[in-house]
């Protein structure tokens, strides 16, 4: 058996593996202008502090994607919210990141064989907040790999990708990155 603390400790290990992946091949067209952050939660989070991710979230710096901080956990509120409204539907996928949604971005996760959901803000169910409600929305049968929030605006447009640890979540943005080198989103 794991202890809370040793489990809190393989959680930051693993984010920040996954964090030094995208920073070293994530496409910096993907940072997202409403912010692009990557978070991994313990088994059984309940709150944001069970939930660990970028302070700062990632940023373009130059020609490259770097975190503006240290992993930690409760640095990111509102993605953490996104993850713990998943983890509700399903508790092994503990893992979530939000990147910049573009027409050509939902092409090719579908061409990636994502399964994918589009949050219809126009079913939103009145007092429940737009983020909780949008994903539960999307994740009735199940969590899928991709949740896209048309937002209010396209630039406000972002992709949630999902997954049972960082590694396979950056892996797919990792791929998703190869594949939009020559296409302008």
């Amino acid at each position: 058996m794991t202890s809370p603390e040793q489990q809190r400790n393989e959680v930051l290990t693993h984010l920040t593996r996954a964090v030094i992946l995208l920073k070293e091949s994530m496409d910096v067209r993907l940072v997202a202008g409403t912010g692009t952050n990557i978070c991994y939660a313990v088994s059984g989070a309940r709150d944001s502090t069970g939930v660990a991710t970028v302070s700062g979230g990632l940023v373009v710096q130059g020609n490259t994607v770097n975190a503006a901080g240290a992993c930690g956990f409760g640095a990111d509120v509102r993605i953490a919210t996104i993850l713990l409204t998943a983890l509700k539907f399903n508790p092994d996928i503990r893992c979530v990141a939000t990147i910049r949604y573009t027409d050509a971005v939902g092409r090719i996760l579908e061409d990636m064989f994502l399964e994918c959901c589009t949050i219809d803000s126009r079913m939103r169910s009145p007092g429940v907040s737009t983020m909780d409600w949008g994903v539960a929305s999307c994740c009735k049968e199940g969590v899928p790999e991709a949740i896209v929030d048309p937002g209010i605006s396209k630039s406000a447009s972002v992709v949630h990708l999902f997954g049972e640890k960082p590694a396979n979540v950056a892996g797919n943005i990792i791929m998703l990155s190869n594949r939009i080198i020559r296409i302008e989103l």
